[in-house]
């Protein structure tokens, strides 16, 4: 179920792009030329997404002499769902917090805070590793990568044609159209993509929630877990760049519940919600 919303939440994305380009800018090659600067700027950052990401948090390498405990839990996990063993890194501080990164399950890595390991019993820091593996198994990079390639071109043609309006360089194709819907769309079009984007994020955690629990075989540990990580966020937030939020497995900042549409993470109620409601359903029953 958590696939078919990601697909029907891309392609609302790509309608809103096509919608966009040939509608209200006519298929101009401004519009060609920014679609695809949109998509190599979003794609280079894809491809390098893993450095970038570790760079940004000081996450160092450790070794199997340094973490052996942690190396064998990840190696364990990796091997029951199949993927090579990802690169394991550990960020400095008492935040509790983890992601994974990388291009595909070949070119992966898996990254905790030293709050979490310290926070975490056993058997809840192994849920959340398998959460991160259930990203890497499942490409969310690649999913969210091409939202944003999408999200972002919409945003550049939004731009373009804000200026076109105050310029007076709309294209021919669009003399005589409404300028109160030309300036809704350029107002709306950009939110749209953003509440869409966010929308495919959160839907890509429940799916990993539920690939965590079929890897350990106990979602209520995963649940435990992420009240856990909610109630040291509040406490001690996770200091870094916003623009990574949506790859740590809760809001590195909790949010209010009005900014919910927004939110690069569905609430933390919900999900226990949803894992403990799987702690009483049939293994198979499990949607990714």
């Amino acid at each position: 179920m958590n696939q078919v919303k990601t697909v029907a939440l891309l392609g609302l994305l790509s309608g809103l792009l096509i919608t966009l380009s040939y509608s209200v800018l006519g298929g101009a090659t401004g519009a060609i030329a920014g679609i695809a600067l949109a998509a190599m700027t979003n794609l280079g950052a894809w491809y390098f997404s893993d450095r970038i990401a570790l760079a940004a948090y000081r996450a160092q390498p450790v070794s199997v002499q340094q973490a052996p405990a942690l190396h064998q839990m990840v190696t364990r996990l990796a091997q029951r769902a199949g993927i090579p063993t990802p690169e394991i890194y550990v960020i400095p501080g008492a935040a509790a917090n983890a992601f994974a990164t990388g291009r595909d399950p070949n070119h992966a890595a898996i990254a905790v805070t030293e709050g979490i390991v310290n926070l975490l019993p056993a058997e809840e820091l192994e849920s959340v590793i398998a959460h991160e593996l259930s990203h890497i198994l499942h490409r969310d990079t690649l999913t969210q990568a091409v939202a944003a390639t999408i999200a972002g071109a919409i945003s550049f043609l939004a731009q373009m044609l804000s200026y076109a309006m105050w310029f007076g360089g709309v294209s021919r194709d669009n003399d005589g159209a409404n300028p109160f819907a030309l300036l809704g769309t350029v107002i709306l079009a950009p939110i749209a993509a953003t509440v869409l984007q966010l929308g495919i994020s959160r839907t890509r955690e429940f799916s990993a929630d539920a690939g965590a629990a079929k890897l350990t075989g106990n979602p209520q540990a995963l649940a435990r877990a992420l009240k856990r990580l909610e109630a040291r966020a509040r406490r001690q937030p996770m200091a870094g760049n916003p623009a990574f939020e949506p790859l740590m497995i809760v809001n590195a900042v909790p949010k209010r519940p009005m900014a919910s549409l927004f939110s690069t993470h569905p609430s933390t109620e919900e999900r226990v919600e949803r894992l403990l409601g799987m702690a009483i359903a049939p293994a198979n029953a499990y949607s990714l």
